[in-house]
């Protein structure tokens, strides 16, 4: 199975001057771990992550005043559509994240996540039921 398979193709999209918590709230309601960030000052696609936004606030950064550019990784490693679900998991485990971003000639296409690649490899129809604690 291919990246393109996996990966989700609506994304959030952020400029760098969102606060953290702006970032946090527009994450937490369409329910994703990660946003890319498009900053043509400072080298064009990055992402931001919960994590990101949790260490900011484990230092006791104020999420409102803190701004997505300050916390962007910008050193992104990014998949092409084509690239296996393999190579895409073999990426995230050696650069130890969780997402990337998904480039198709130069544009953003979308961004495959460990949870995309486990949905795959793991179909519902094929899971057993979870047995239960004490069961």
């Amino acid at each position: 199975m291919l990246v393109r398979d996996a990966m989700s193709t609506v994304i959030l999209v952020l400029g760098p001057t969102h606060t953290l918590r702006e970032a946090a709230t527009l994450m937490s309601a369409r329910r994703v771990g990660a946003a890319v960030i498009l900053d043509p000052d400072a080298g064009g696609i990055g992402i931001l992550t919960e994590r990101d936004i949790l260490n900011s606030v484990g230092l006791g950064q104020d999420p409102d005043t803190e701004r997505a550019h300050a916390h962007t990784t910008t050193d992104v490693v990014f998949a092409a559509p084509t690239w296996t679900l393999e190579e895409a998991a073999d990426a995230m485990t050696h650069g130890g994240f969780r997402h990337l971003i998904v480039l198709d000639r130069g544009e953003v296409a979308g961004i495959v996540s460990v949870r995309d690649i486990i949905r795959c490899w793991s179909p519902a129809r094929e899971r057993a039921p979870l047995a239960r604690a004490g069961a």
